[in-house]
């Protein structure tokens, strides 16, 4: 007979529901340790029917080792798992463990060994406990030289994140960290920017041009000089050195920088679930239809 003090053992070490832990003690006679691993077995299953799902929420991390940083992404169904202890020390053990061994790929990285697991199957462990699709989504690492510092940002607990290289003093990276974050700009300065995206955009704002009847019949030199100028607009709100600097809306970030004898050598910005198309529910029309269907 499984009793209630083998249940509550087996929840404390795995962190399964009550009924599952019921489950696998049954399964495997009240032996623990058999009991875990038919978890683990059955946390692959359940992982595998929550694959379809999507998971745009969680959170973003931001750890720095000596001269390397990691930033990282692990996505959950709902805000409200991303609060979950459990979800909160997968994000921490995987993040250390990223700035721990810099793997090269995320094959490298699910490959991780973490206190004798690896980083797969504690996202597995993760979706079969917590009861959600997570996933580990991406992760960028930045190398420093000595005379370089890292600034580090992580917007409400995660949401938002950004560090930034800079040459420069700690105040100024950090700064810098919370402008990537606030401002979100792609490029560090227009020379790093590609041509084509340059070119789209010259593109993009000449045919708003042209469909605008007061401006359409102007002749082309005028109608040239509104492209340029509008395309300057364009990419400045795209480059960090050209955008206004968030704690002085006086100067650009680039006059800031060179007030402080510093300069941005690489920035990297992570916002949780940008780029995943997130589900829309429909409470209403759910609600709606249970109750035709009684």
């Amino acid at each position: 007979m499984i009793t209630a003090a083998q249940v509550k053992e087996l929840r404390q070490k795995t962190g399964a529901g009550m009924m599952d832990c019921k489950k696998a003690l049954e399964a495997t006679n009240g032996d623990i340790n058999a009991a875990i691993d038919w978890l683990k077995e059955q946390g692959i299953a359940t992982a595998a029917k929550k694959a379809g799902r999507i998971a745009a929420d969680g959170l973003t991390r931001v750890v720095v080792k000596d001269n390397v940083a990691a930033v990282i992404e692990i996505n959950s169904e709902t805000d409200f798992v991303a609060k979950n202890e459990q979800f909160l020390a997968l994000l921490d053990n995987v993040a250390q463990s990223i700035v721990n061994h810099q793997p090269a790929s995320m094959e490298a990285a699910l490959a991780l060994d973490v206190n004798g697991e690896t980083v797969e199957n504690m996202i597995i462990n993760a979706t079969a406990t917590i009861g959600e699709k997570i996933t580990f989504r991406r992760f960028e690492i930045v190398e420093k030289d000595d005379d370089q510092t890292f600034g580090m940002y992580m917007h409400n607990g995660g949401t938002i994140s950004g560090l930034a290289l800079v040459e420069g003093s700690e105040d100024v990276a950090k700064n810098i960290a919370m402008q990537v974050a606030s401002m979100s700009p792609t490029y560090v300065s227009k020379d790093d920017m590609p041509q084509e995206i340059v070119e789209k955009e010259r593109a993009m704002q000449l045919e708003i041009v042209k469909n605008d009847e007061n401006l359409s019949t102007k002749p082309e030199k005028v109608i040239k000089g509104i492209v340029e100028g509008r395309l300057s607009k364009a990419l400045q709100d795209m480059c960090l050195v050209d955008q206004i600097y968030f704690k002085d809306q006086d100067i650009k970030v680039g006059k800031y920088l060179q007030n402080e004898e510093a300069k941005v050598i690489r920035f990297v910005r992570y916002e949780v679930g940008e780029g995943i198309e997130k589900r829309v529910d429909n409470f209403v029309e759910e609600v709606m239809s249970q109750a035709f269907q009684k």
